[in-house]
């Protein structure tokens, strides 16, 4: 029998809905065969371990009138792994079902946003039947396992990556029957056999990690506390963000390429509520070595400590992560060996981690290439002259080649002849994709952003729609202060969950009221420092004026070499303040900059052709929109 602690007196709702759905069935499959355009609270939950959200457009939102309800769907895609089959169904789903966009999520998923209550068994069943699954890509059991989106043939630690990033998740993945009794009418569809040592370590008991006697045999009727990430890496590569995952486990080799083992990290996690101090962003901490048999057993193991102790009651207080911090890391690795049955060693020796992010062209090893394509924010989409939708499409059709989607929601193409080589780079160019990674402006090449408004309900401002002339500003900003070729990792999201790790960013912005941000600074470009907060609420109005002191300050103190914030995690906070307090900004002529104390109205309509013009114009210039327009409005006024 597994050792369970006795159960808390009152524990939260949503335990209760778990532990009442049959293993994920109900309320979900009764209210699916009926015309409502929307689940209830209940079937919500539950509908999230099938890997869909229930949201509503709130653009469109019209007091005393239905919500606009709308499902997000998420793909289980281990190690981002999309082949060719499944691209073009998401594809055409999208249009069929969805808003014509795909959205790459943080954790090298697909998102599909915008399809009906009434589609979303026919889209779910697509997936399935062209070697995807959504299941158990949201929800309270563990996430889509995240590897280095590198597909090196000739590296055998990123093809053992790979490999054990698709056998863990196989591990944890549901084992409930209701995804095909829902979705399929009872049709389990195979996309891939699972390896003997997975089943075989699923069903073994070690000291009380499974539960013989039910459908989930790690999981049981209540699933886990709350979400549950995972990664694979190799030494040195930290395109994963190793230190944000609740698991993330480091292949190591020998000389040989031979996997001896892995180096295993815990307790990291992002998400935190404003105003509640006991909710915190969190680094992963160094667990130790456990030879290469004994890693699925190892993972139960801490799957199971955090299933049986973590907090049932406070769901601000349930993850992983938290049980860390209360016990401190012996008396997690002591229940965790209590489990595994065996000691875990300490910790083998690694080199520095670097942050890769795979763009442009590279060899496979193996006579192949692969290329890195960047995605702005994620979103697949033809939009004026950026066609990437429309590109990716025909390259997929007519070379039928797979694809690997990155932690920086980039993706990369890959198995590509070297004949096909020029033929793709002109379809991405011609449908106004950049190919060289060399021309992507450093500050769009690092950044991320949640999709927030208009769909993400928890969404207190704008994310995605935002962060593209937000960029522009601080560009323009850096070039009128002589560092326009300055690279500096920034994440937004739209709330404090922190779906697109900003509290790992050089400079994050957080969500905290309409229009305004909390402020982040001091992660590092290799996100191996946590970020902290500097302010609590900036109007995004006021962003000239408040980064301008920051960014002068960097430029006249810098040691040689260093970054953005490692410069500001250096300095401190007090001395930050301290100079931006004294700060006398330089004259400047109007032209160049926005004057002092005048705001940007926003009541003036352009037509799309316009607007598409000025972007393309604005981003050749390497000017912000905004100054663009401005100064055009100015020469034209003068001549009248």
């Amino acid at each position: 029998m597994v050792q369970t602690p006795t159960a808390p007196a009152k524990v939260s709702k949503l335990e209760g809905i778990k532990e009442r759905s049959n293993c994920l069935r109900e309320p979900l499959a009764t209210e699916l065969l009926n015309d409502s355009t929307h689940f209830s609270e209940d079937a919500i939950q539950i509908l999230k371990f099938h890997g869909s959200y229930q949201q509503d457009n709130r653009d469109n939102r019209v007091k005393g009138q239905e919500k606009d309800y709308q499902m997000m769907l998420r793909t289980r895609s281990p190690g981002g792994y999309i082949p060719p089959e499944l691209y073009l169904t998401l594809d055409r789903l999208a249009d069929e079902y969805g808003n014509h966009t795909l959205r790459i999520t943080t954790r090298q998923g697909f998102q599909v946003h915008g399809i009906l209550k009434k589609n979303l068994k026919a889209t779910i069943s697509a997936i399935v039947h062209n070697l995807g699954s959504t299941l158990g890509a949201c929800g309270d059991l563990n996430r889509n396992v995240m590897a280095p989106p590198a597909p090196y043939k000739n590296r055998p630690e990123y093809v053992l990556a790979q490999e054990y990033a698709n056998k863990i998740a196989d591990l944890l993945t549901p084992q409930t029957g209701a995804y095909y009794e829902i979705w399929l009418d009872g049709e389990k569809v195979i996309s891939g056999e699972e390896a003997p040592e997975v089943k075989a370590a699923r069903q073994r008991n070690g000291n009380g990690t499974i539960f013989h006697d039910k459908e989930e045999p790690i999981y049981g009727t209540q699933y886990m506390p709350r979400k549950f990430k995972c990664s694979v890496t190799v030494p040195g590569d930290n395109s994963i963000d190793l230190y944000t995952q609740d698991v993330s486990f480091v292949v190591m080799t020998d000389e040989e390429g031979e996997l001896q083992g892995f180096n295993v990290f815990a307790g990291g996690g992002m998400g935190r509520t404003h105003n509640k101090e006991e909710t915190f962003a969190r680094m992963a901490d160094e667990i130790g070595y456990i030879a290469k048999e004994d890693v699925y057993d190892l993972l139960k193991a801490i799957v199971a400590t955090q299933r049986d102790y973590g907090d049932r009651v406070q769901r601000r207080h349930a993850r992983m992560k938290y049980l860390l911090n209360d016990w401190g890391v012996d008396k997690f690795k002591a229940q965790v060996e209590k489990y595994f049955g065996k000691t875990i060693e300490p910790l083998k020796p690694l080199p520095a981690w670097k942050y890769e992010d795979f763009l442009g062209w590279h060899e496979q090893g193996d006579g192949k290439l692969f290329l890195g394509v960047s995605v702005e924010n994620g979103r697949v989409k033809d939009e004026g002259e950026f066609r990437l939708k429309a590109a990716l499409k025909e390259i997929v059709e007519t070379f039928n080649i797979p694809m690997l989607l990155t932690a920086n929601h980039n993706i990369t193409l890959y198995e590509i002849a070297p004949e096909a080589r020029e033929k793709i780079e002109s379809i991405l160019v011609q449908n106004g994709v950049i190919v060289d990674p060399g021309a992507i402006a450093p500050l769009v090449r690092y950044s991320m952003a949640c999709p927030a408004l208009p769909t993400c309900g928890l969404a207190i401002t704008e994310s995605e729609r935002a962060l593209p002339s937000i960029l522009d500003r601080i560009q323009a900003l850096l070039k009128k202060l002589g560092m326009g070729d300055e690279a500096i990792v920034i994440r937004m999201t739209g709330c404090p969950n922190g779906c697109a790790r900003p509290y790992m960013a050089e400079l994050g912005f957080v969500g905290s009221a309409p229009k305004a941000y909390q402020i982040w600074l001091g992660g590092s470009p290799n996100q191996t420092t946590l970020a902290r907060p500097f302010v609590q609420k900036m109007p995004i109005d006021d962003l000239e004026t408040f980064l301008e002191p920051l960014f002068v300050y960097f430029k006249t103190e810098r040691k040689p070499g260093e970054s953005f914030g490692i410069f500001c995690d250096r300095v401190g906070f007090e001395a930050l303040r301290e100079y931006g307090e004294n700060y006398q900004p330089a004259p400047q002529p109007i032209k160049s900059r926005r004057p002092q104390g005048r705001k940007i109205r926003y009541r003036v309509g352009i037509y799309d052709e316009i607007y598409d013009r000025i972007k393309v114009a604005a981003k050749e210039k390497n000017v912000s929109m905004t100054q663009l327009v401005g100064d055009a409005l100015e020469k034209y006024l003068a001549d009248l």
